[in-house]
């Protein structure tokens, strides 16, 4: 009797063990693990192997947003999102890379044409006047600086449109991109952006999968590389190179600007400059509030219309889409917004001499 009792024992414990073997298999051979199926995955494309100048990032859930003491308010709260799998570009769009397109299509870009008043006006208060034709002309907005400490309360005491500013010519006519063609390329509108994303068939990210794929696998760090801003005293990403924001003399002149894509080291992802350098558009519209009213955590679209009541220069529901990233322009006295939770609406089409893109598929 007591020898069939430890038999069926040891069939019982042999039944038990088998079956938490197969749960155990199931669980590492499908994405039950997020983390650990994302560790394995990571896959730069060679143009064999996926598409080249690109990277796998598998699907997962994340913390998104921050709840953190340095997070804005339209950066929380913090929340749970789920992504499915997607290729990302390893960096920013570059010069090169649209000169390829204008070159193959003959696109005219946004700051290339006589601006259209229809989308201008609906970024001013209602009775704004329609300006005079001969101040219509294509242009785009310029990081100009200052030249003493200002209050940080008037951007425009650092931004100026300038007419001929463009792709071409980032800072204006007498400025140009010969040498920077590995540069990202700036001056490009959300609708530049769509442009070029069709011609190579790919497309912007939403704000969900460029916040997945710039944490670079850390869960809810102050920065994509980690918590400290210099760990050992390195420099990890292009910010404000000048003593004082927004301040530009001589002897910083020449280090404030962008520079060339993958000049800094890589998040866990192997992504390049998702933190400073330009900031990248991306496909949701902004609200300041979309992640207190966010609902759909499973591959969220981001809301359907536009919401900023911080902008005191444009009606609050002025359109506008969601820039991530920072830019060079970035500082810890500014903006801070080379963090990976941090977010910002921007009129779709307004260039901007800080702003770029980068692609999914």
């Amino acid at each position: 009797m007591e020898a069939q009792q430890s038999n069926q024992h040891k069939i019982f414990f042999i039944l038990i063990s088998f079956i938490a073997f197969i749960i155990f298999s199931i669980y590492f051979t499908f994405d039950f693990f997020p983390k650990a199926h994302q560790a394995k995955q990571i896959i730069i494309g060679d143009g064999m192997t996926g598409p080249k100048g690109m990277v796998w990032i598998p699907g997962g859930e994340f913390m998104m947003g921050s709840n953190n003491r340095l997070a804005k308010q339209n950066e929380q709260p913090a929340h749970k999102v789920y992504v499915d799998s997607f290729w990302i570009d390893q960096t920013d769009v570059t010069n090169a890379q649209f000169a390829a397109f204008v070159k193959a299509t003959g696109y005219v870009t946004t700051a290339e044409r006589k601006p259209n008043w229809e989308t201008i006006k609906v970024q001013l208060a209602k009775d704004t006047p329609k300006p005079s034709e001969d101040q219509l002309v294509p242009g785009a907005m310029v990081f100009v600086g200052t030249k003493q400490a200002v209050p940080l309360d008037d951007n425009s005491r650092w931004w100026r449109y300038v007419p001929g500013a463009n792709w071409r010519h980032p800072q204006g006519p007498k400025s140009n991109i010969i040498g920077k063609e590995d540069y990202p390329v700036v001056q490009v509108s959300y609708e530049d952006a769509l442009a070029y994303a069709k011609w190579v068939g790919k497309r912007l990210p939403t704000e969900a999968e460029w916040e997945y794929a710039a944490r670079g696998g850390l869960e809810q760090t102050n920065y994509s590389w980690g918590d400290e801003f210099k760990p050992d005293g390195k420099t990890m990403a292009n910010t404000f190179a000048g003593k004082q924001f927004p301040v530009v003399d001589a002897a910083y002149r020449n280090k404030i600007g962008t520079t060339k894509v993958a000049s800094y080291p890589p998040n866990g992802y192997k992504l390049y400059d998702m933190a400073g350098n330009v900031w990248q558009w991306v496909s949701d519209w902004y609200r300041s509030d979309a992640f207190l009213q966010t609902k759909d955590w499973i591959n969220p679209k981001g809301p359907m219309t536009s919401y900023d009541p911080d902008d005191s220069y444009a009606p609050i529901d002025a359109p506008k889409r969601v820039i991530r990233g920072g830019s060079f322009l970035c500082d810890e006295n500014f903006c801070m917004s080379y963090r990976p939770s941090a977010r910002r609406g921007v009129d779709p089409y307004n260039p901007m001499s800080h702003v770029g893109f980068r692609l999914v598929m």
